[in-house]
This record gives structure tokens, sequence and C-alpha cells, in this order.
């Protein structure tokens, strides 16, 4: 058996010719769509007028931008590498990283408050 059985082939044309009137009804006449023009709103008006090429605004806030990310990515990063670097590694100064404290004992002297650690009580009791 070769080929559509009729009811089989009637049915191939009723969706063939379907399909094309599906396709032409999708195309949109030179009229559509009907869309009513709604003015626009007070945002809407300015960042249309903000975003004009070459606007003041959008040149000003272009430089504005600019010059913050190279004062971020030139001086601030950079700055603050160094700062770490110099504290934590270069300084040698007493209250910077203490690797291991120091031990207090009876009669020394703190050097953050400049008090004297007393003599330990002496005390004869329970253990």
């Amino acid at each position: 058996m070769s080929g559509y059985t009729p009811d089989e082939s009637l049915r191939l044309e009723q969706i063939t010719k379907l399909r094309r009137q599906w396709l032409k009804d999708q195309e949109l006449s030179p009229r559509e769509p009907v869309v009513r023009a709604e003015a626009p709103g007070a945002v809407a008006r300015f960042w249309t007028s903000f975003l004009e090429p070459k606007s003041l605004w959008r040149l000003y806030t272009f430089k504005a931008y600019s010059a913050g990310v190279f004062a971020f990515t030139r001086v601030l990063i950079p700055a603050w590498i160094v700062h770490y670097y110099v504290k934590y590694h270069v300084a040698n100064r007493p209250y910077g990283i203490v690797g291991v404290k120091q031990k207090l004992f009876p009669g020394d002297t703190i050097l953050e408050t400049g008090e004297v650690v007393p003599d330990l009580p002496e005390t004869h009791g329970h253990h």
C-alpha cells in the first residue's frame, strides 16, 4: 500500500490550509498595532533627556565615573596594599604584630600601661 488513504489526504490538506491561514493571520497590517501614545512620566522624560548622546549630564557623569575608577584602582587600592605591608611587615614598633607575648613576672613593667606587676601573695592554706 503506497500513499495516503483518502481520509488521510483530506486531513493533510485541511491542516495545510489551516496552517497557511494562521500564518497569513499573523502578518500585521500597516495600521497595526493600534496603541495610544501616552505622555511619558517624569522619570521617563528624565532618562530620555539624560541618555541623549553628547548631553552635558552624560559627559559629566562619565567624567566623574572615570575619575572615581582611576582614584580607586590607581590610588586607594595601592595605598592600602603599601599601608598593610609597612604596618605588618616592615615597621619595628612595639605594638605592631606580636608573634609571642612575653611572659610577665612579678616586678616587671607592663609596656602599654606602665604598671608594675605586683608580687604574688603568700598564702598558707589549701592548694
